[in-house]
């Protein structure tokens, strides 16, 4: 892992929705780039750094809140013609008109929540007590309280071991399954509860989190999209132009740590095959051969920092 030397950068983008992370480690990849499309909009932070250093920027969001927010915020640009927002989902970017055709020199990839979505109780991604279970990034589709009462036992399970890297996972769904059908799961507490009981009277803040997160990524089916979006957003890319992305979960990153790997290697062969029958040429190249973290100072400043892992892919020329 490289630890990248941040100044107060993150700071000059930062606003009470957001704190960017790693936005040096960021503006020095895209130095070259002249277009930038931000998959992850969120409070703006990226796409402000972004403008700021004279890039052409479109960004994309699902969150009608977060591109409230920060249209407000960069109302000048989208004037300016120098910004361009779309409602999407970064996974469904073949699917838009408004991105049909359409070529980046950089692309990047922000997997964390915003810190707004995490402060907001009424957002329900917070595990304050009293908050809702919500944790959707728009209005479609379950809600965190409708999957853990309507899930299977053994999407439970999958949840809470492949997203909250939970030993027991078995057990936690077990008791949720149990629990709800004496209570329907309706908010922060009943989830807490559940994990107290499982995990014991040692549990914690931390333990909250990891399994909260959990049931955020099952929530909205993230993994999934972001397996559907790293080829769609591949090929969105000039010759020479980077892909990067930044992950939080160690599911997220080892998904995009094999996909970045598979496009840099030329033959696909079989590991066995006597010999290279497919001729392979790759895709592009590691632009950075381990993944970039906050350095002490960024982590002191915004903790949230702390499990970014920053990868980096080039396209071939």
């Amino acid at each position: 892992m490289i630890a990248a030397p941040e100044s107060n950068t993150a700071l000059a983008f930062a606003t009470s929705y957001h704190a960017p992370v790693l936005v040096d480690a960021v503006l020095r990849a895209c130095h070259s780039a002249a277009t930038v499309l931000d998959g992850t909009l969120g409070g703006g932070g990226h796409t402000a750094a972004l403008l700021a250093a004279g890039k052409r920027v479109t960004s994309l969001d699902r969150d009608p809140a977060a591109i409230a927010v920060a249209s407000e915020r960069l109302a000048d640009d989208l004037r300016r013609g120098t910004l361009d927002i779309v409602q999407c989902n970064y996974a469904d970017v073949n699917s838009v008109p408004a991105l049909a055709d359409r070529a980046f020199d950089a692309i990047l990839l922000d997997l964390g929540v915003s810190s707004h979505q995490l402060d907001d109780d009424t957002r329900g991604f917070s595990f304050r007590v009293g908050a809702p279970l919500d944790m959707r990034m728009d209005a479609r589709g379950q809600s965190a309280a409708e999957w853990l009462n309507t899930a299977n036992e053994e999407s439970l399970v999958q949840a809470f071991r492949t997203y909250g890297d939970e030993p027991r996972a078995v057990r936690l769904a077990r008791i949720v399954v149990e629990r709800r059908v004496l209570r329907p799961f309706m908010v922060s507490d009943d989830f807490v509860n559940a994990i107290r009981a499982t995990l014991g009277a040692r549990s914690g803040p931390s333990d909250f989190a990891r399994l909260f997160q959990a049931l955020r990524i099952a929530v909205n089916d993230e993994l999934a999209g972001l397996t559907r979006a790293l080829p769609a957003l591949r090929d969105r890319l000039t010759p020479g132009g980077l892909f990067l992305v930044m992950a939080y979960h160690s599911g997220e990153d080892r998904l995009v740590k094999h996909a970045f790997r598979d496009w840099s290697t030329d033959c696909t062969c079989p590991p066995r095959a006597p010999f290279c029958q497919c001729d392979g040429v790759a895709l592009g190249t590691l632009h950075t051969r381990k993944a970039i973290l906050a350095d002490a100072g960024e982590i002191a400043l915004n903790p949230r920092a702390r499990s970014a892992h920053l990868r980096i892919w080039q396209r071939a020329e």
